[in-house]
């Protein structure tokens, strides 16, 4: 694979429209999963976009929490339409409508509790291995947390450029860094599983700010 990076757009802070990154990430996982016959579920899309809300890595909680958001706000439009639906009915109808918003109201209740099996952590925890395996993010392991993947079509060794400052990372692959590992790796006799490697430092918005390298 040829070396690539995005770094022009992960440090560009808001000069560019991350909506484009999203689409795109979006419409690239759903060809790929097609090719490959992977189910990309409605859950599994939903936690690639959240993947990708950002150029900086986002935890496995984070993306649980915004679930979590999304499923109260829903239940909230769902009991105010519910609501004023009951308000506009006529009284001579209340009992066939009690009827009705009774069997409504279970349908949603139950429709509630698959929400929240769907968000379960063991259940976004699998949606995140779905995505590792098929390479569409990447697990960043000094902050155990995933970032977008910008190149998924082929396999490729992580090189990531991670900003202490704003969280920015940049995802840089060189194939040269790759082949000075596994060669150094053959040389002692190492068997490489994964090759991650993780550069800590200042993006150029940040040292603009004057801000200092984090060297811990």
């Amino acid at each position: 694979m040829p070396a690539f990076n995005n770094a022009s757009t992960s440090f560009s802070g808001d000069r560019h429209d991350h909506r484009a990154c999203v689409e795109v990430a979006l419409a690239t996982a759903a060809r790929l999963c097609l090719e490959r016959r992977a189910r990309l579920t409605p859950l599994r899309r939903r936690v690639l976009e959240l993947v990708w809300r950002s150029h900086a890595p986002v935890g496995a909680y984070d993306i649980l929490g915004r679930l979590s958001d999304e499923h109260d706000t829903a239940k909230e439009q769902g009991t105010a339409k519910e609501q004023g639906t009951a308000k506009e009915q006529g009284t001579a109808e209340n009992k066939g409508t009690a009827e009705k918003k009774g069997t409504a109201k279970e349908q949603g209740t139950a429709a509630e509790r698959g929400t929240r099996r769907r968000s379960a952590p063991p259940t976004v925890y699998r949606a995140l291995e779905f995505l590792l395996a098929q390479g569409l993010i990447h697990r960043i392991e000094s902050l155990s947390a995933y970032v977008g993947c910008v190149h998924p079509d082929g396999a490729h060794g992580g090189q990531f450029l991670i900003c202490t400052g704003c969280g920015a990372t940049a995802e840089v692959h060189d194939p040269r860094v790759d082949a000075a590992v596994t060669r150094r790796a053959e040389e002692l006799g190492f068997a490489v599983a994964r090759k991650t490697i993780e550069i800590a430092g200042l993006c150029p918005p940040c040292q603009g700010r004057g801000e200092q390298p984090d060297a811990r």
